[in-house]
C-alpha cells in the first residue's frame, strides 16, 4: 500500500534498517488505524446525512472556527477581537466556497463517478503523502507546547491558531486518504439529517 524507503547499502545500513522497522510501526500503529478511522467518519456522515463524504471537511472547518468565533468574543474585545474576526473570515472562506458550490450543483448527487473519482484521488494520496500525514499529526500534537507567546494578545491569537490547526490539520489529511463510502451506503430510504441544496 505504500512505498518504503529501501535506503542503500553501506555502513549505514543498519541504520537505514532501523529507520525502516520504525516506518513499519508508525504505518500499522498510527497511520492505518487512523485512516480506518477516517473512513468510518466518512461513512458515518454519507449515511447519516445523505451528503457527499467531501463535505464532511468543510462542515467540521466552518464548526471549528465558529466555536473559536465564540470563544474570541469571550476573551477579547477592540481591534484584537476585528482582527481575530478577520483571520477567521478568511480561514472559512475556502470552506464555505466549497459548500455553496455543492448547494448549487444539487448538494447530494454522490454516484458512482463521483466515488471511482474521490477513490482514485485518495489511493494516491495515501501512497504519495504518508509522510505529509506522520508530519502533520506529529506537528499538531507539539504545537501547543511550543508555542508559547509573553503577549496576551499574541497568546490568545498563538493559542486560537493552535487549536484550529490541531482540530482540522490532521483531520484533513487523512480523511483525503481515506477510502470513501460506496454510494449505496447512503440509502434514499434513509432520512437525513441535514439536507444541503
Amino acid at each position: 500500500m505504500m512505498t518504503y524507503f529501501r535506503g542503500v547499502r553501506s555502513p549505514l545500513h543498519f541504520q537505514s534498517g532501523t529507520g525502516r522497522v520504525c516506518m513499519d510501526w508508525i504505518n500499522r500503529y498510527i497511520d492505518q488505524p487512523l485512516l480506518h478511522g477516517a473512513a468510518g467518519l466518512l461513512r458515518s456522515w454519507h449515511i447519516r446525512t445523505r451528503q457527499p463524504p467531501e463535505l464532511l471537511e468543510p462542515t467540521w472547518n466552518l464548526v471549528v472556527l465558529s466555536f473559536l468565533l465564540v470563544a474570541s468574543g469571550q476573551v477579547m474585545a477592540g481591534r484584537p477581537f476585528a482582527l481575530s474576526v478577520a483571520a477567521l473570515v478568511m480561514l472559512a472562506l475556502p470552506s464555505a466556497r466549497k459548500l455553496f458550490s455543492a448547494i448549487k450543483a444539487g448538494g447530494s448527487a454522490y454516484g458512482a463517478r463521483e466515488y471511482k473519482s474521490m477513490r482514485a484521488r485518495a489511493v494516491a494520496k495515501r501512497e504519495a503523502e504518508w509522510s505529509v500525514r506522520i508530519i502533520v499529526l506529529f506537528s499538531s500534537a507539539c504545537l501547543p507546547f511550543i508555542a508559547r507567546i509573553d503577549d496576551p494578545v499574541g497568546a490568545c491569537f498563538m493559542l486560537g491558531a493552535s487549536v484550529w490547526f490541531v482540530l482540522t490539520g490532521p483531520l484533513k489529511t487523512y480523511l483525503d486518504a481515506a477510502e470513501p463510502p460506496e454510494p449505496t451506503e447512503g440509502d434514499r430510504t434513509y432520512s437525513g439529517v441535514f439536507h444541503f441544496g
